[in-house]
């Protein structure tokens, strides 16, 4: 590997790598970007390292294919681009996969959510409600996905499903799928709706799909609809509202002429919990919503806040905010107590 390469695949402090051409080079550190002095000799030395990270996957990269995804030993995604679609030359991303299992602790201390917000989102995942991490790139999802995973029971038999494997669950039982890209003949593509279809066989009590980002999105409902409560995903939106509204358009990906009411209906009726993460200005990432899907009024789905996160500035250490209860109660709370959970009250106060 390319000496700069492998320092900066080495830097804990950097979680995301990013060439775009032999001039410029640029890092993410704490959620910040950062343009290193350090640049590439040529689009051929940045075209050779291309070719080295894709050699042990059997891909490679031409004029004809441009551009290819892989994923690196130690679990870090690669994404290649060049010319003639990469105009400034060879474009690298790296996105490092941190080793690191961030529990609820670490949550807490890096003031991403405060207590009562993951004791709430423990006792959805405990009574079997259907949970939607919603947030954009590098906001956390995964992260809150890996722990929200972690209070599902080891007596349940647990399957992901991702483009890239990146959960790390706890569990034993526990079973991974992931998704498998054309070869150079162009075949061979093995995507999230036919791994998901096919997951449907094999008996899970949970399904935990790494992201929902096609018509994928429509089976996915069905099946929290039809016995795999409790299953959980992430989708790309910037607050509850718009995660409904792309779940709708993702839906109608599916190729089925349905009705929009028809859909929405699905959505009312098979999620119940929404938890929005963010990337702040200062490059914290936080959960600054956490909302229940209450059902329709009509034609629209109604969402109901139970948390929120409400920045008040920002200083030199970064933004300034709380987090705050709404007081409004989760219509569920007397069905978590019949399941003989512990329900307590205190936390919407």
């Amino acid at each position: 590997m390319h000496p700069l390469i492998s320092q900066l695949l080495n830097d804990d402090s950097v979680s995301e790598i990013m060439v775009n051409g032999p001039s410029q080079v640029y890092v993410e550190r704490e959620g910040k970007l950062q343009l290193l002095t350090e640049k590439f000799q040529s689009e051929a030395e940045i075209t050779a390292i291309i070719a080295e990270i894709l050699r042990p996957f059997g891909k490679q990269v031409s004029p004809n294919y441009p551009y290819a995804d892989a994923r690196m030993p130690d679990g870090s995604r690669v994404n290649v681009v060049i010319p003639p679609v990469a105009v400034s030359g060879p474009m690298i991303t790296i996105r490092k996969f941190s080793g690191t299992f961030l529990d609820a602790n670490s949550l807490a201390a890096n003031n991403s959510a405060n207590p009562q917000m993951i004791a709430f989102l423990k006792l959805c995942v405990q009574a079997r409600k259907n949970i939607i991490v919603s947030g954009g790139t590098g906001s956390g999802k995964t992260t809150l996905l890996n722990m929200l995973s972690s209070y599902i029971p080891e007596s349940e038999r647990i399957l992901t499903i991702e483009d890239t494997a990146e959960l790390k669950l706890q569990q034993i039982h526990w079973g991974r799928l992931e998704t498998k890209s054309a070869g150079a003949d162009g075949q061979g593509v093995v995507s999230i709706r036919q791994l998901l279809i096919n997951a449907l066989r094999m008996r899970p009590d949970r399904i935990v799909i790494g992201e929902c980002r096609g018509g994928e999105a429509l089976d996915m409902l069905q099946a929290m609809n039809t016995g795999h409560d409790g299953s959980l995903t992430t989708v790309h939106a910037n607050s509850p509202r718009d995660c409904i509204k792309r779940l709708e358009v993702m839906a109608l990906m599916a190729g089925y002429d349905l009705p929009v009411r028809a859909i929405r209906e699905q959505i009312a009726s098979a999620v119940n919990i929404v938890a929005q993460t963010a990337r702040l200005g200062d490059g914290s990432r936080k959960i600054i919503a956490i909302s229940e899907i209450t059902g329709m009024e009509g034609d629209t789905i109604t969402i109901a806040p139970i948390f929120e996160y409400k920045q008040t500035g920002q200083d030199a250490s970064g933004a300034t905010g709380n987090f705050c209860a709404t007081k409004t109660i989760p219509t569920f709370l007397q069905q978590a107590k019949a399941k003989g959970l512990d329900v307590d009250m205190k936390l919407f106060q």
